[in-house]
């Protein structure tokens, strides 16, 4: 007759008549090449688990990999070590006052602000600021270069913003001009090269371009973020074939960046596979700038699932829901 032990697995008793870990491993339905064992407080190496022997009274922990997060549910994205849930990234320029701010970026569900870098002001340090009204500690701030317009400006800012709070995950942009505020590729080039070798994170603003983005990528931008059209213009998305096309070759999260006036520019984005959006102006300007976060957050996640789901194909002519045969 085959003697049995008891045992504690997983902080259940259990009998077995298994001499082994690995047969026990197998009674239980699972592979031992799939599992790490805890044999009474001690790590049994995967390789020794069919000579490990099992004794009345052992304790044993039997774990494997699951998917992390909450099941099918779980969308988030990542960005140089850094994961977020919101694929909405909010700009904190031109609202009414830091409070608006604070209520449209909670509207948004945002977990990313970009934030400008400016001279405190010395004749008044009581004056409110930013942090006052929207935590570091629960949304990732994200230093910009703002108004910079060599590479020489844009990586001196961003010492300082590293400086002030220790921020390596930053947004770079550097501006051809003041007219269009179109990004200077040369200067942007260069100043992500040289971050990117100081350990810097460089989220990139960048012309709509699939060699520029790639270009970029490779010289240490851990995202890059082309415009769909000029910042604060609210044209929308000018260039879907050319952001689809930095989408399909890049390695790195992609971000619409500037453009987005109302909420249906922010799903487009998503329906062509952006990893995010950040915007401003589309919100801060907007009649009411809460309800307008509201819907920018609702297009968003409408776009994610538009395209994960996978759009029907285009026709050059109709294609009737119900069968015309048999019709009376």
């Amino acid at each position: 007759m085959t003697s049995t032990i008891s045992l504690t697995v997983n902080g259940e008793s259990r009998r077995t008549s298994c001499a082994t870990i690995a047969d026990l491993v197998r009674e239980l339905g699972l592979a031992p090449e799939k599992v790490a064992v805890e044999h009474n407080g001690e790590i049994s190496p995967r390789s020794g688990l069919g000579e490990a022997q099992l004794g009345d009274g052992d304790q044993l922990e039997i774990v494997h990999f699951v998917g992390g997060g909450s099941g099918e549910d779980d969308d988030s994205w990542e960005v140089a070590g850094h994961r977020f849930t919101s694929r909405l990234i909010v700009g904190t320029g031109k609202y009414k006052d830091f409070a608006e701010n604070a209520a449209a970026v909670e509207a948004a569900g945002s977990e990313i602000v970009t934030v400008a870098v400016r001279r405190v002001n010395i004749s008044d340090p009581s004056q409110p600021v930013l942090m006052d009204h929207i935590d570091p500690k629960k949304v990732t701030y994200l230093p910009n270069t703002a108004g910079c317009f060599t590479a020489e400006d844009a990586i001196r800012t961003l010492r300082l913003a590293r400086e002030a709070g220790g921020w390596e995950l930053v947004k770079l942009e550097v501006l051809g001009e003041a007219k269009t505020l179109y990004p200077n590729m040369k200067e942007t080039l260069r100043a992500t090269e040289v971050l990117a070798n100081e350990g810097f994170k460089p989220m990139v603003y960048c012309t709509d371009d699939p060699i520029a983005a790639k270009q970029l990528e490779e010289a240490g931008a851990v995202a890059v973020m082309p415009l769909g059209a000029p910042i604060g213009s609210g044209l929308g998305i000018q260039n879907q074939v050319t952001i689809r096309l930095i989408v399909e070759g890049a390695s790195v999260p992609v971000l619409v960046d500037a453009g987005v006036g109302t909420a249906s520019d922010a799903a487009v984005a998503m329906e062509l596979g952006c990893d995010g959006v950040l915007m401003n102006t589309a919100i801060a300007e907007a009649k009411d700038p809460i309800r307008m976060a509201r819907a920018m957050r609702l297009a968003v996640e409408a776009g994610r699932h538009a395209y994960l789901s996978g759009r029907m194909g285009r026709r050059r002519y109709a294609d009737p829901s119900s069968p015309l045969a048999g019709l009376i």
